[in-house]
């Protein structure tokens, strides 16, 4: 049986995955377009390993710019079976601290007109993301974080906004006043899109500040998020090591059959073009 391969999504300041053995770089096209990015291939604690930079090396795409469905369609074609993520995100709470690391497992979408699925083009499926993220997965970030010795917060909201601005103070506070946990500008789609592709997907939210709420703090600056930014990078790294060497070989969530009672359109009346497009995705559940 072949190995599984892992996917890695690094954010800001995680542009490189520090350890990975026998690298080869890997372009992938995609109906969508590019990616972010050439995925950089290899292995990390002996197992298989696609990382991607998701703005790209040198920090050149905003978030509105990511091509989401390109990066992950992406890591598909390339047989990942589970993205492990990492991400910059402001604390909404007190004791969600700057350098802390949540796991969240909702999102709430502020997002304008990004596209978050693979469908449409005549071909239409409703899939469940009652709860976006896979609890395997991120129970198994929540148990790496607590053997690097890292502060996690297992759970919580992550609302998602368009960026590339930080928040208004009014928008900050009425965040809060939600319930919300973190915020940050791009994990949403990925998880969206992860689960309509049938991948495992969990998100480290690496918390650099208190965004512009907390009326003891300095407003967030990119300024300050970077300082703690390259604090969090050797942590995210230690984590991710140690969550490899924990996934196991043969998934059992429910995220691998996420497609399977999904797709409504009949199957005769499914554009060839888009079945072909979507092969990768959907193509066992596309045969008339």
């Amino acid at each position: 049986m072949a190995e599984r391969l892992i996917g890695v999504i690094g954010g800001s300041g995680l542009y490189e995955m520090e350890g990975l053995e026998g690298i080869r770089e890997e372009a992938v096209r995609t109906p969508f377009g590019d990616p972010s990015d050439r995925y950089t291939l290899g292995r990390l604690q002996g197992r298989p390993v696609a990382f991607l930079a998701r703005h790209g090396r040198g920090h050149r795409l905003m978030p509105s710019e990511l091509n989401f469905r390109a990066n992950i369609y992406g890591f598909k074609v390339l047989g990942a079976e589970w993205i492990l993520s990492a991400s910059a995100v402001g604390s909404l709470k007190e004791e969600i601290k700057p350098l802390d690391i949540v796991i969240p497992d909702q999102f709430f979408d502020r997002t304008k007109a990004r596209p978050s699925t693979f469908f449409g083009n005549g071909l239409v499926a409703h899939v469940s993301v009652a709860d976006p993220t896979c609890q395997a997965l991120g129970e198994i970030l929540h148990r790496a974080g607590g053997q690097v010795g890292a502060t996690m917060h297992r759970g919580g909201t992550y609302v998602c906004i368009e960026g590339p601005q930080f928040s208004t103070r009014a928008e900050s506070r009425i965040y809060r006043s939600w319930g919300v946990d973190v915020i940050g500008m791009t994990n949403l789609q990925e998880a969206k899109l992860a689960r309509e592709a049938e991948i495992c997907y969990a998100t480290m939210a690496l918390v650099t500040d208190y965004d512009v709420w907390h009326a003891t703090q300095e407003d967030v600056t990119v300024e300050a998020v970077v300082k703690i930014l390259l604090k969090n990078v050797e942590t995210a790294t230690a984590i991710i090591r140690a969550a490899v060497a924990m996934i196991p070989e043969t998934r059992t969530c429910p995220c691998a059959h996420a497609l399977k009672d999904a797709i409504i359109t009949a199957r005769h009346a499914i554009p060839a073009q888009v079945k072909r497009d979507l092969a990768p995705i959907a193509g066992k559940y596309l045969v008339d």
